[in-house]
């Protein structure tokens, strides 16, 4: 499971995406999902192509749970236009450069005439996107034939296209210079000669050829062919992988693993949903290891979490606990039933949601159900979850919800992206899910004192499961009314909400909680609101409930 997305971060829908013998294309939010496709035994090669863009790829370390990517394509955006039979230089502001002699063929191996389209781009290792940006990964073959990671001091990607969009190379016999710029950081302990290496688009690592010398701050070298070019440092390599989990055996997921090696540099991972997270390091090298909490609550690294690990000789797994009180602090589990609209059980489809202004995070649903755990450093936050039904291509379009930290149960989503607004709601575990997407009545009191809501529901049978009736005061203490209610008898004037007109929910040993997250500020904006909890019914049974609404305003 992966995404695609341009270098601004956005989705890139559409994108064709090969595993093995195994394709599928990005969907509108740029995910893909490919289960069960054929790897190579030490890595998994994923390659992606779209119109507009350079072709993109990431080669992973398989896990055993849901293996997650995300893939930056570079825009195959012009850079400059160059004439056949004449030399010319292709220059990008920070110095990077192509030094062409004018002499081109297709990819049949005849030569070329006419005006050559070159794309450029500089892929420096200080950019945090560029392990995102750049293919495969760090994984090479030198002139021994030998495998070797490599430490990177810069990537060059050029293409050549025809003016009518054909892929262009050098002709034979003939060869171009390219200028890697190195900043102060990496032109630290830079050596004086370092060796090329060339992307091998169809196995997916490096492969050697040639070499760069150190030129004041760039390192130059002669190409006879075009694709990523790397200027990198070889080091031999272990694969290494980690399970993270808190002190009370939960996996931690989504968590960043920085790793900082004695010699050769730094990289980092995310744990997937089993809290493991494997990759490529130095071998016989004393490792540092970070904790940190990726694109969310500023990349905060946990406290006095930092140690190191190896050195290590032979491919290695470690089972590590992170005993830090923050980790505990910052644990999300948020849980629930996605369903089709028929409502069985979605079986291949995802669910996608996104804590405040944190990343984005993704389940996949196999069986109906989700289970997430995230980190959160924003107690009770706001949330916004979408469900997609790969299968009957529906969504149940985007819900919003407050957190109940640590735990969230958002009940049952249902996909149907052509209905505009639902109620649904199922009591106890194994009962009956109840929907209502038509006869939907909302009312806004907003002359009461203090203001009321009241949200009814039909589905046109004569019995108390075809009726749906809500009816809450609104706290005029919180901001736009949104926030957690608790149950209020009919006749109270305080704060909170009550379903008991249709459902048979008495008022006794009533725990029902409410979430009004979103509360729309003019007719026909949403409404959304989740609740849950236990209840005696008026025979004294206890049960629990959990429902989902998301409705327009009516007036």
């Amino acid at each position: 499971m992966g995404r695609i997305v341009d270098l601004q971060n956005n989705p890139v829908s559409g994108a064709m995406v090969q595993i093995g013998n195994s394709t599928t294309d990005s969907d509108i939010n740029g995910v893909f999902i490919i289960k069960n496709a054929q790897v190579y035994e030490k890595f998994a090669f994923i390659k992606v192509e779209k119109a507009g863009f350079l072709h993109g790829s990431r080669s992973v370390v398989p896990t055993a749970g849901i293996n997650q990517v995300q893939i930056m394509l570079l825009p195959q955006t012009v850079t400059q236009t160059v004439s056949s039979g004449t030399a010319a230089t292709v220059n990008l502001s920070n110095g990077a450069a192509v030094d062409l002699s004018g002499s081109y063929s297709l990819s049949d191996g005849s030569e070329y005439t006419g005006d050559v389209k070159v794309t450029l781009h500089f892929l420096n290792p200080t950019d945090e996107d560029m392990p995102q940006q750049m293919p495969g990964m760090l994984l090479a073959e030198n002139l021994q034939n030998e495998a070797r990671m490599l430490e990177t001091l810069g990537m060059l990607a050029v293409e050549l296209r025809s003016e009518t969009g054909e892929k262009l190379n050098l002709s034979e016999g003939t060869t171009a210079t390219l200028s890697v710029p190195l900043d102060s950081e990496t032109l630290v302990g830079a050596p004086n000669e370092i060796p090329l290496w060339y992307f091998d688009e169809e196995n997916g690592y490096w492969v050697e050829e040639g070499s760069a010398t150190l030129q004041g701050t760039k390192y130059v070298g002669t190409v006879s062919h075009f694709s990523f070019w790397n200027c990198d440092i070889p080091v031999e390599y272990i694969n290494l992988c980690i399970n993270i989990s808190d002190v009370n055996n939960t996996p931690l997921s989504s968590l960043m693993v920085s790793i900082e090696s004695e010699f050769n540099g730094s990289g980092s991972g995310i744990t997937n949903n089993n809290g493991e997270v494997c990759g490529i390091v130095p071998a016989n090298q004393v490792l540092n290891l970070q904790y940190i909490l990726y694109n969310i609550c500023n990349n905060l690294e946990i406290p006095n979490s930092s140690e190191s690990i190896g050195p290590f000789s032979q491919d290695t797994t470690l089972d590590i606990v992170l005993d830090a009180p923050e980790v505990e602090e910052y644990q999300e589990t948020i849980t629930g039933v996605f369903n089709t609209c028929d409502g069985s059980a979605v079986a291949n489809g995802y669910v996608e949601g996104r804590i405040e202004d944190g990343a984005a995070f993704y389940s996949l649903v196999t069986d109906g159900v989700f289970d997430i755990n995230v980190l959160n450093c924003n107690e009770n936050a706001a949330i916004s979850i979408t469900g997609y039904d790969y299968d009957n291509l529906q969504s149940t379009g985007e819900i919003n919800y407050t957190l109940t930290s640590p735990l969230t149960n958002l009940g049952v989503l249902t996909a149907c992206n052509s209905l505009e607004e639902f109620i649904q709601y199922t009591i106890d575990d194994n009962g009956e899910t109840l929907y209502f997407f038509e006869n939907i009545d909302v009312n806004f009191g907003s002359d009461s004192n203090p203001p009321s809501l009241t949200i009814y529901g039909s589905n046109n049978t004569n019995t108390s499961q075809g009726c749906f009736y809500l009816y809450g005061v609104l706290d005029t203490t919180f901001p736009n009314y949104e926030g957690v209610y608790s149950n209020i008898d009919w006749n109270s004037t305080s704060a909170g909400f009550n379903l008991n007109e249709c459902q048979d929910i008495s008022n006794v040993n009533n725990f029902i909680e409410y979430n009004l997250s979103a509360f729309g500020s003019a007719i026909g904006e949403y409404i959304d609101l989740n609740f849950s909890g236990d209840y005696e019914d008026n025979q004294g049974v206890s049960h629990t409930i959990s429902g989902v609404i998301h409705v327009k305003r009516d007036n």
